[in-house]
């Protein structure tokens, strides 16, 4: 028998998700697969285009199955080519463009839209949201508004669900004035109770936003010149010049609708996830109605997925869904909250465990029935999230010391969570993942964690549940997991080592990101390996590198750091922690000019201009006159020092001088990790040099002693002693010597604590100083031509490698 032909409508979260359940069942051998979206891209994570609004993300960050997934496993995606008729008695769809395909099996994803309240003024012309209004849905919505916002003075975002305050967030971020519109008596009914809805208003308005509760709106005001504000029922107004609406979703069930099926809140199914009307056509997801519940959090999307792969692939024709307890662990506008199940006690034997302390934003709250809980909303300390949505999930008694439920005083040990932590309960809410899931990844013969995340998706997502994957791979590997050999890779996309990966890219002359992808890993790109082979070509070619933006992370991009807020950070170089009074006087004057919110002094003697919008940077760096400090990137970054032997009592040698010797030969220099120097005037160690990735500590007599391998911040570890030298001019060559050699032989991302004690330091003496292997000119001759090829690259904002590398985003044509 032939394939059969599985059509799917909808290219979104759960659509993409069905058909990867359908292929991890070996539905490539059963069907022809054809998909269709609505939107011109592969599958991206909803979910994350909060930070796509507020530019702590790109969009590309957000993919999760770029086009070439579709092409690699042999599906025929229509993206941007909504169906708009499916004939049930043909078995065909037919899409807004003309194309007419057959199908033996019929999956609908279509998800669901912002819902648009019946407002005056709000829509225009065919029902389309006017100039100046919009829904926040989708990668095209966040184009529309930041485009707005970038010309915009005051915003309303219609709806205080979480969708809406992430909105208001972005909006902020952008430099509008923000109001938050919500008809409820309190932000995020439907997560929250009163108080914790009190709670985070006083957060949101501590941070700027101004927030009117029951407010119902009425009209949208202004002409056809622009939006002048928004007027409530109360006969109340507020001026905005930018609407977002944000009120809640519908689920797309209109297609069903059309061709027969029973939609009542969207299209009906049974427990196979198949329409009641017609055994032929699956739905799943937000446009699905299962037992009169429609879902709208991704697990349950994620769960019917999988019940609709083993139904259609035959696999398991007894797979059924039975609904799912709603249980989300969340951060809104940097708040972190963990909510499931009700939010206030419906039973008279219900019993509430509260706790609260709003001056630090902390709340606590509990409902139990019959020892198990049935509800709870952790706000600002969610460290007990984790057990108590296991608790919930699985319906296990509580422990009878209440309080233990809230503090950490007897919560389960770990070992014993992980053992009683029921199959079913999930590891990773981006991804739907259980600890079923993983426990059968390993059974299947993944033996790693990275293994296990490759092959679930589990740690894929946000990255916060990671520590615990690894805890139930090796749970399950029974103590003994494997170690990835990729862990020995210099980037996990090309499968070599630093020597093997050089020595290949200098025999094919490989120059380019792209080609590297292309000549050593089959032509396969991970974009999670192009920073670091962008900076490893640096490295080898200096000058000649053909330098491809998207290869950059966004830091590197914009040659500032970027905050989590989406504007960057701008340091200027200052050797040895000096500049003239002029040079700070400028600093002022650019900080008081782009009204810059912060200016920080650095634990690396820079001074830190903090809150810069990305579209200031150019002219903040062309205002500042002075070179980049490289605050950013995975490069040399800074070499601290104290006052040497000019002014301190105790200087036993001139460490100012060494320290703007060492930032002006080095300045730029790329490196598998950041590389922060020191220079000490003597053993006293002021500017802590024995705990940087290279320390100079004078010990008299013009003799340093120079430490490598040292670090001072999320770990620990007093530097190596590498030698003693007599000068400066011996402290430079042997500096050098070193990092050069890290540059060649560390792993991306390794740093010098870590490679130290890797390569160890006698290994590192021999060749750095001794010369034991003859390498030593060469070495100093490739450092010397990284040095030779430096460029400023803040000059990139009077000249910008791309046109939109200092806006924002793109305009949203049309």
């Amino acid at each position: 028998m032939g394939k059969r032909k599985l059509v799917v409508i909808g290219n979104g979260m759960a659509g993409a998700r069905a058909v990867e359940e359908v292929l991890a069942r070996g539905g490539a051998g059963l069907f022809d697969i054809t998909m269709f979206g609505d939107e011109p891209y592969g599958n991206y994570n909803r979910i994350l285009l909060s930070n796509v609004l507020n530019g702590s993300q790109d969009p590309a960050d957000i993919v999760m199955n770029p086009l070439d997934w579709y092409r690699d496993n042999g599906i025929a995606l229509h993206a941007g080519s909504p169906v708009t008729d499916i004939d049930r008695s043909a078995k065909t769809v037919r899409s807004e463009a003309g194309i007419h395909v057959p199908y033996d099996y019929l999956l609908v994803a279509t998800g669901s839209r912002a819902f648009v309240p019946p407002v005056e003024g709000l829509t225009g012309p065919g029902g389309k949201l006017r100039d100046g209004v919009f829904a926040f849905r989708t990668l095209d919505d966040c184009d529309g508004i930041v485009a707005e916002a970038r010309k915009s003075r005051q915003a309303a975002v219609i709806g205080g669900g979480l969708l809406g305050l992430e909105a208001a967030r972005g909006l902020i971020n952008h430099g509008c004035q923000v109001h938050v519109i919500h008809i409820g008596k309190h932000l995020m009914e439907q997560q929250l109770d009163a108080p914790a809805g009190a709670m985070l208003k006083a957060a949101m308005e501590a941070m700027g936003i101004q927030v009117h509760l029951q407010k119902s709106t009425s009209a949208v005001l202004g002409d056809e010149r622009g939006i002048a504000g928004l007027a409530f029922k109360d006969g109340t107004s507020v001026e905005c010049d930018l609407v977002v609406v944000s009120a809640g979703i519908r689920p797309n069930a209109e297609i069903g609708m059309r061709c027969g099926l029973t939609v009542e809140r969207a299209i009906v199914v049974d427990n196979h996830m198949r329409s009641v009307d017609d055994p032929g056509i699956y739905v799943v997801g937000e446009c699905a109605q299962h037992r009169g519940r429609v879902y709208g959090l991704v697990a349950p999307l994620w769960d019917q997925a999988k019940v609709f792969a083993d139904h259609v692939t035959g696999r398991n024709r007894d797979a059924a869904y039975h609904g799912s307890k709603l249980a989300t662990k969340l951060k809104v506008m940097g708040v972190e909250v963990a909510a499931m199940g009700i939010t206030e006690p419906t039973e008279e034997r219900d019993e509430v465990v509260q706790f609260t302390e709003p001056k630090r934003g902390t709340y606590k709250k509990l409902i139990v029935r019959d020892g198990r809980l049935v509800g709870g909303i952790l706000m600002g300390d969610i460290s007990k999230a984790a057990y108590l949505m296991q608790a919930f999930d699985r319906d296990s008694p509580l422990p009878d010391e209440r309080l233990s439920l809230l503090f950490d005083l007897g919560a389960p040990a770990e070992k014993v969570t992980l053992t009683e932590m029921p199959a079913e309960a999930q590891v990773c809410n981006c991804n739907g993942v259980t600890k079923a899931a993983v426990g059968a990844c390993v059974s299947g013969g993944a033996r790693t964690a990275s293994a296990v995340m490759k092959a679930t998706r589990a740690g894929m997502g946000c990255g916060s549940c990671k520590g615990l994957v690894n805890e139930l791979v090796d749970f399950y590997c029974g103590g003994e997991a494997e170690e990835d050999p990729s862990i020995h890779y210099y980037v996990p996309g090309v499968p070599l080592a630093t020597q093997d990966l050089i020595e290949a890219i200098v025999a094919n002359g490989l120059k380019s990101v792209s080609s590297v992808f292309r000549v050593l890993a089959g032509g396969k790109e991970d974009p999670g390996s192009k920073p670091g082979l962008a900076n490893l070509l640096s490295t080898i070619w200096k000058g000649e590198y053909e330098d491809e933006r998207d290869a950059r992370f966004i830091n590197d991009r914009m040659h500032g750091n970027i905050q989590k807020d989406g504007t960057f950070s701008v340091v200027p170089e200052m050797p040895g922690g000096v500049c003239t009074p002029d040079e700070l006087k400028r600093i002022a004057d650019v900080a008081v000019k782009y009204n810059v919110p912060l200016v920080k002094l650095t634990g690396g003697q820079r001074i830190d201009l903090v809150g810069v919008p990305r579209d200031d940077l150019p002219g903040v760096w062309k205002d500042l006159g002075m070179p980049a400090g490289h605050a950013w990137g995975k490069s040399y970054r800074t070499c601290k020092s104290c006052i040497g032997t000019d002014y301190c009592r105790f200087g036993l040698g001139d460490s100012m001088a060494l320290a703007a010797r060492i930032e002006n030969r080095f300045r730029g220099i790329d490196s598998p990790g950041k590389l922060k120097l020191a220079t000490a005037g003597c053993p006293r160690n002021c500017s802590e040099a024995y705990v940087k990735d290279v320390g100079a500590v004078a010990i008299g007599d013009g003799k340093w002693e120079i430490y490598v391998g040292g670090a001072a911040g999320a770990h620990i570890r007093k530097g190596d002693l590498l030698c003693v030298v007599g000068s400066h001019d011996e402290a430079m060559k042997v500096m050098g010597r070193f990092m050069q050699y890290y540059r060649e032989t560390a792993k991306w991302k390794e740093r010098t604590y870590s490679y130290v004690e890797r390569i160890g330091v006698d290994k590192l003496r021999s060749i750095v100083v001794d010369d034991s292997e003859g390498i030593g000119e060469r070495l100093d001759k490739a450092m010397q031509e990284s040095i030779d090829a430096y460029r400023d690259p803040w000059l990139e904002g009077q000249n910008p490698a791309t046109p939109n590398q200092f806006t924002s985003l793109v305009p949203a044509e049309g």
